[in-house]
C-alpha cells in the first residue's frame, strides 16, 4: 500500500475583502487599494443590490455588478457563479461609468463572467416590489429590499428553475422556452404581475451577442488561476457579515452568503486556497432599511454622522441609519470569518466629537447576553454598554 499523497501548499491563495457590519463600510476603497497590485479581481456573490464607490483622479465611479478592480487595466475582473446578474443593469452600469471618465475604457476586454452565474430578469425585479407590498400589507413592515430582484432570482436558483448565463449564450430557442416557463410560473403566483415576455426576450437576444465573448467556464478559469503561474487574486465581497442569509440578522438580510464561505461556493475556490481575509469596519455603524440596531442614535449624533459621513445608499439613495461602533457585532463577524486583519474606515468623521461611545456588551432585562443572538427579537430590546472617551 502506497503512502497517502500529501498535497502541496497552494502557490496562489486568494486575498478576501469582506464587510464586517451591515454594509457600506468602505470595501470599495480598500479593494481599490489592493487591486492596484492584483492580477485578478473577483466578485463571488450578490447582485446589483450592493454599491461600491471608488474615486480615481477625482472621478467618482459607482459599481454594483462590476468588480471595483475593473479600473485596473492590467487586471482581469471576474464575476463568479455565485453572483446573480441583471444583464441590462450590467451594461447600463458600464455606460454610466464610461461617461464619467477614462477609467473604464476597454472594460469588456478585461472582464470575464462565469457561465454558471444565474440571471436576474425584469420580472424578478417586479416580483421583488410586489413581495415588499405584500409584507407591508400583511405585517405592517417590509424587509427594505432594493427591489433589484435579488431575492426572487436566488429563489429561482434554489427552486432549480432559474436560468444561467450559459443558457442565454447557447441555444436561444431552448433558452426562450425555459424563460417562458419561468415567467408563467411567476404569473401564476402573482395575478397583478405585468410581464412583457416578448419585449424582454428581444432585449436579451441582443445582449446575448455582446455577452458571449465575456463568458467563460468559471471553475476552470479559477482552477487555472490558482494552480498556474504566480498570481495575486483578490476577492471583493458584497453586502456584509450581518446581512448574510445564514449568519445575519435574519430575516432582515440579503439572499446570499456574504461571509467567507461564499468565496468558496461563489467562485469554486477550495478552502485551502483562502489566504488573508480582511474585515472592513467603519468607525461607527450604519444600516439601511429596517431591522434591529442596538447602537443606533436617532438624535443629533445620528444626524451628524449621517451628514458628515454622507451616508446615502449608492444603489437606492436611501438615508442610512447611524449609530456608535458596535464591537459585539464586529467580534461576531470575526467569529464567522476569521479575519486576518481589520481595515478601519471613516475615523475622520468622528474627529469633531469630544466623546466617542462604543458598544462593548449586550444586556437584556439587566442580564448580559453571552453571545450574539440568532433571533432578531432580543436585539430590539438590548441595552448596549459602555463608553470610551
Amino acid at each position: 500500500i502506497s503512502s497517502p499523497r500529501i498535497p502541496k501548499e497552494p502557490q496562489n491563495k486568494v486575498t478576501v475583502v469582506l464587510g464586517a457590519q451591515w454594509g457600506d463600510e468602505g470595501k470599495g476603497k480598500v479593494v481599490d487599494l489592493l487591486a492596484m497590485d492584483a492580477d485578478i479581481v473577483c466578485r463571488c456573490q450578490g447582485g446589483n443590490n450592493a454599491g461600491h464607490t471608488v474615486v480615481v483622479d477625482s472621478v467618482e465611479y459607482d459599481f454594483h455588478l462590476l468588480p471595483s478592480g475593473v479600473l485596473n487595466k492590467k487586471a482581469v475582473s471576474f464575476i463568479g457563479n455565485g453572483v446573480v446578474i441583471h444583464i441590462p443593469g450590467l451594461f447600463d452600469e458600464a455606460e454610466k461609468n464610461l461617461k464619467k471618465g477614462k477609467g473604464l475604457q476597454g472594460w469588456e476586454e478585461r472582464l470575464k463572467i462565469s457561465d454558471r452565474a444565474h440571471i436576474v430578469f425584469n420580472f424578478h425585479q417586479a416580483v421583488d416590489g410586489i413581495q415588499e407590498q405584500q409584507r407591508q400589507q400583511q405585517e405592517g413592515k417590509n424587509l427594505g429590499t432594493t427591489k433589484k430582484g435579488i431575492g426572487p432570482a436566488y429563489s429561482s436558483k434554489a427552486a432549480r428553475n432559474g436560468l444561467r448565463i450559459c443558457d442565454l449564450v447557447s441555444n436561444f430557442k431552448v433558452f426562450e422556452n425555459k424563460f417562458r416557463m419561468l415567467a408563467d410560473h411567476f404569473l401564476t403566483m402573482y395575478s397583478n404581475l405585468n410581464i412583457d415576455i416578448d419585449s424582454e426576450l428581444e432585449q436579451l437576444k441582443k445582449y446575448a451577442d455582446r455577452l458571449r465573448p465575456l463568458v467563460t467556464d468559471g471553475v476552470y478559469f479559477m482552477h487555472q488561476a490558482l494552480t498556474g503561474p504566480s498570481k495575486k487574486i483578490l476577492v471583493e465581497g458584497a453586502n456584509a457579515a450581518l446581512l448574510d442569509i445564514d449568519f445575519g440578522t435574519y430575516p432582515f438580510v440579503t439572499s446570499s452568503n456574504c461571509t467567507v464561505g461564499g468565496v468558496c461556493t461563489g467562485l469554486g475556490v477550495p478552502p485551502s486556497y483562502i489566504g488573508r481575509v480582511y474585515g472592513v469596519v467603519k468607525a461607527y455603524t450604519t444600516r439601511v432599511g429596517v431591522g434591529a440596531f442596538p447602537t443606533e442614535q436617532d438624535n443629533d449624533i445620528g444626524e451628524m454622522l449621517q451628514s458628515r459621513g454622507k451616508e446615502f445608499g449608492v444603489t437606492t439613495g436611501r438615508r442610512r441609519r447611524c449609530g456608535w461602533l458596535d464591537l459585539i457585532l464586529v467580534r461576531y463577524a470575526h467569529m464567522v470569518n476569521g479575519f486576518s486583519a481589520i481595515a478601519l474606515t471613516k475615523l475622520d468623521i468622528l474627529d469633531t466629537l469630544p466623546e466617542i461611545k462604543v458598544g462593548v456588551a449586550y444586556n437584556i432585562d439587566g442580564k448580559p447576553l453571552p453571545s450574539f443572538p440568532g433571533r432578531s427579537f432580543p436585539l430590539q430590546h438590548i441595552i448596549c454598554s459602555q463608553r470610551f472617551k
